[in-house]
């Protein structure tokens, strides 16, 4: 008896030994397989698989009870030490993956490079799967029938890739599917009807594919979902009403898509008790907003915009005391602004742009103390001034009135603001008197526009003091005076807020003294154009490296073309004609390669035009009008 303990005793040993020394010769060989597929690994992984003990690799985790690999985690965003790092590998999968037949976790998600097809045994060879994730890589082919096989599924990613075809029809024997993740891959078809019978789904992502066809009828079948997101797809017909059904589910985009018909919202309270976030954006649905959105109780963010909504907004809306965000935007709303929006007291932005919505605003909206962007801009509201009651909501940072009739100056009241001001656009009004001098006291002020619109009298000085600055556009005014004030700004930020100027269609009339020597750094769009500036373009326009545009066209403008401008490689659009610019064109403009368009004509320009690209690129009419320019495309220069 006490020789067989030993006996048993000495063989536990050798086998743990054993163990310990190498792997299983199908895990060994699955593992050096793929490894030989990968010709490049920038985190060295790989490069330390070297003797037989393949439990003792990084990102290889075995069994202590089988000795068999279980998991592969080799992710491309992974921790070494305390600092994340992100990694790639290069290659192709290896189908021998399918050897390790114990696994439960392959993790080689966003690895960039790695390329290849799923499998097609991987349901057949890997009965133990619980998740499978090559999210963030170059796969591509169709998903294979096996992978309904995978009963042990629980997490699926498979999203950003190259992945083709159509969603397999049996993906409904998944049971214990909990996440599925397919975005932003190539997918056609319609999504099969079985997959309504993922009854542990808690989250489902197609989106960024292009998938077709219409929503299954039998979606309320799945109560156990909690997330449901088939955005950015080709989805047509109607939301099925059964939707309402899910009780559980707190999330649901179907947003980017072709559906059709009216929103199914529940008939009694109680449905869709857990819904959170609701986005139906870009879609063609029509109807109504049912009064019983005021159901939807839990709802913190909803987003019908884009659409073809029509109707009043119900004043049931004021029971979604949860909502922190509301886009209407874009759609064909009437009638006024329920006074009952006042009572939404968690709500950061309201966004009903572009509809027909009527005034009188309800003073109601200023009990919205937490509001921080409100944007009621291209509506029916005929207003006669900015409203007062804009002063009272503390938190406001954004506002969005174009459009809006506005007339009048705009309110010093507005002043009491300068701390939390973070956008203005008045723009397409009928506003007029100055620009108050107080605007240089918006000192978190980031885009203005007041562009369209009647203002007289010169651009304050004070403007000078907004270092935050990023977009201006005041164009289509009846400004004058200098726009050097503009250039004078200096930024609190190393190299310069400001990436959008537009001081077009006004009546200054200064000489540009200095351009790109304050705050202007990473100007992209910069447009002069149609007003009665004179003098010679200053060589410092050359400093503006991040310009994209430049129109300078329909002023008075003279003397030579600056050659400092051959500088701005990133220029892609030039419009200086009707000026009364001399000379010829520098040669150096040969290095402008990322030019688009361009527009000398009507100057006094002459000589031979520069031959090569960009000019070849650009028709007669860039260059007409001048008496002294030659060479292609107009006709050649004489002897």
């Amino acid at each position: 008896m006490g020789s067989q303990v030993l006996w048993f005793l000495l063989l536990l040993t050798l086998t743990t030994f054993c163990k310990s020394k190498s792997c299983h010769p199908n895990d060994l060989k699955g593992l050096q397989d793929f490894k030989a597929g990968i010709h490049s690994d920038t985190s060295g992984r790989l490069g330390k698989w070297k003797n037989q003990d393949c439990c003792k690799w990084e990102g290889i985790l075995c069994s202590n009870e089988t000795g068999r690999v279980v998991q592969i985690n080799l992710p491309g965003l992974y921790t070494s030490g305390d600092a994340p790092v992100q990694s790639t590998m290069v290659g192709e999968l290896s189908p021998s993956i399918t050897l390790l037949n114990f696994l439960e976790v392959i993790d080689m998600g966003e690895l960039v490079g790695l390329t290849g097809e799923i499998p097609p045994s991987i349901g057949l060879r890997l009965p133990n799967l619980r998740k499978l994730n090559f999210l963030g890589n170059k796969f591509s082919g169709a998903l294979p029938e096996s992978i309904c096989k995978l009963s042990k599924l629980e997490e699926l990613y498979l999203q950003e890739n190259g992945f083709s075809g159509f969603l397999p029809s049996c993906i409904g024997g998944l049971k214990n599917l909990k996440r599925l993740n397919i975005n932003s891959n190539k997918l056609s078809g319609a999504i099969p009807e079985s997959i309504t019978s993922l009854i542990s789904l808690e989250s489902l992502c197609l989106q960024d594919n292009v998938l077709a066809g219409n929503m299954p009828e039998n979606i309320g079948n799945l109560q156990g979902l909690k997330e449901l997101d088939l955005s950015n797809n080709s989805l047509t017909g109607i939301i099925p009403r059964s939707i309402s059904k899910l009780n559980s589910i707190s999330t649901v985009y179907l947003n980017a898509n072709q559906l059709e018909g009216k929103i199914p919202l529940p008939s009694k309270p109680g449905q869709f008790s857990s819904l959170r976030f609701l986005r139906l954006q870009n879609n063609r649905l029509s109807g109504t907003i049912p009064a019983s959105i005021g159901y939807l109780t839990s709802l913190q963010r909803l987003s019908l915009a884009n659409n073809q909504l029509k109707g009043p907004i119900p004043s049931s809306i004021g029971n979604l005391k949860s909502l922190t965000e509301l886009y209407l935007t874009y759609n064909q709303f009437v009638g006024q602004l329920p006074r009952s929006i006042g009572r939404i007291s968690q709500l950061l932005l309201l966004s009903i742009s572009h509809n027909m919505i009527e005034g009188p605003l309800p003073q109601e909206i200023s009990s919205l103390s937490n509001l921080q962007s409100l944007d009621i801009s291209f509506n029916h509201l005929n207003m006669s001034a900015i409203p007062k009651w804009l002063k009272q909501l503390p938190s406001l940072s954004r506002i969005y009135l174009a459009g809006c009739g506005i007339r009048g100056e705009i309110p010093d009241d507005l002043q009491v603001l300068a701390k939390s001001l973070m956008e203005i656009d008045l723009s397409a009004n009928n506003l007029s008197g100055r620009i108050p001098a107080w605007i240089g006291s918006l000192s978190w002020l980031y885009s203005l526009n007041l562009s369209k619109n009647k203002f007289v009298s010169e651009i304050p000085s004070t403007v000078t003091n907004l270092g935050n600055l990023g977009v201006l556009d005041l164009h289509s005014n009846k400004l004058e005076g200098s726009v050097n004030a503009i250039f004078q700004m200096k930024s609190r930020f190393e190299g310069g807020s400001l990436t959008y100027l537009d001081l077009s269609d006004n009546s200054f009339s200064s000489v540009i003294d200095q351009i790109g020597m304050g705050g202007q750094e990473n100007i992209r769009h910069l447009n002069l154009s149609r007003n009665f500036l004179r003098g010679r373009l200053p060589t410092s326009i050359g400093t503006l490296k991040s310009l994209q545009t430049l129109d300078l066209s329909y002023n008075g403008l003279g003397s030579n073309l600056p050659t400092s401008l051959a500088n701005v490689s990133t220029l892609e659009r030039l419009m200086l004609q009707k000026n009364q610019f001399t000379g010829r064109i520098p040669e150096e403009y040969s290095k402008l390669k990322k030019l688009k368009e361009l527009n000398l004509s009507d100057n006094l320009l002459e000589g031979k035009i520069p031959y090569g690209k960009p000019f070849l690129e650009f028709p007669q009419s860039s260059f007409s009008g001048n008496r002294g320019l030659c060479g292609i495309p107009l006709p050649p220069c004489k002897a």
